[in-house]
């Protein structure tokens, strides 16, 4: 027996539920608010299941309403994969190509790849997002782009370790903490500020494993971060890689901290689909994997100092 509910059913449910409303669900689909209320209550007839309940003038999902949006959600986006994919396979060579890289992964190393790449693939356009923590999670979940650099693999999606990320905790010569000439504990950093780099998803689920201090300055890059530290306006922990002309000229100097003075995180090489991946992809993917292997341990050094 054959789905009793459509894709297009489907599609008006997960419309209503991220856009908040029937009214602009309707919106989003282009369609009338009457259409859009039709298909989410065929879904409740068909399966006999009330998704939404009443709170007062507000439609709330129901547990088992909860459950069907996110499995409708996967089918309405599983079918733009597929329809993505034949896109791609049909054209040969893509036309356009969206990478997400976590900014931990060395800029010079990045731009080398590119570099790489446009030699052998002229004539596809290069869309790059620079993210931090779930950023390129959330743009492989929302199709923005085909392959990402990400510090964790979402659920559904193909993925390999592709670099282990050495931190450590630093600071300017002349910073209060550097001057107290003695092992440090988390509770001194905590009269101190601490420099934060935002993370670029919209969720933002994973700042407390850094959190120590309520002193913080957020900001939105990690060029900007750095030039905080080295003018002595707060600490840090920074990855390795990306500061090590700081730490070689003496701009910044790790941190005497008993416990914590670095820690170790990864990065992965992530599909939106792998299957559906065209030749450019791929090789882009292969250029990435070649430059991990060609970087130091803890994560790429500059040659320069422009990173």
């Amino acid at each position: 027996m054959g789905p009793r509910i459509s894709l297009e059913q489907w599609r008006a449910l997960v419309a209503v539920v991220e856009a908040g409303s029937y009214a602009r669900g309707a919106e989003v689909l282009y369609k009338t608010q009457s259409t859009v209320s039709y298909a989410v209550q065929r879904i409740e007839d068909q399966l006999g299941v009330p998704v939404f309940r009443m709170e007062g003038r507000r439609a709330v999902l129901t547990r088992a309403g909860a459950v069907l949006y996110r499995r409708g959600r996967f089918l309405v986006e599983e079918a733009g994969r597929v329809e993505r994919a034949a896109s791609r396979l049909a054209g040969g060579v893509e036309p356009e190509l969206g990478l997400g890289v976590e900014i931990l992964f060395p800029t010079w190393l990045l731009l080398q790849c590119l570099d790489t790449f446009a030699a052998d693939f002229p004539q596809t356009r290069v869309e790059l997002f620079e993210t931090v923590l779930g950023g390129g999670e959330e743009l492989l979940e929302q199709g923005q782009v085909d392959l990402a650099v990400c510090s964790r693999v979402p659920p559904g999606f193909a993925g390999d370790p592709l670099m282990h990320i050495r931190f450590v905790a630093v600071a300017a010569p002349t910073h209060p903490l550097h001057r107290m000439d003695r092992s440090l504990t988390l509770a001194d950093l905590r009269a101190h500020r601490h420099l934060v780099v935002r993370d670029s998803g919209a969720r933002r689920e994973r700042e407390g494993a850094w959190d120590v201090t309520e002193q913080r300055w957020t900001v939105s890059h990690k060029a900007t971060s750095i030039r905080a530290a080295c003018m002595g306006l707060g600490f840090a922990w920074f990855a390795e890689g990306i500061i090590r002309n700081e730490l070689t000229s003496g701009a910044l100097r790790p941190l005497p901290l008993e416990q914590g003075s670095e820690r170790w995180g990864a990065l992965y090489l992530a599909y939106a689909d792998p299957d559906g991946s065209g030749p450019a992809t791929q090789r882009v993917a292969e250029l990435l994997r070649q430059a991990a292997m060609q970087a130091p341990a803890g994560g790429g050094a500059s040659p320069d100092p422009q990173r």
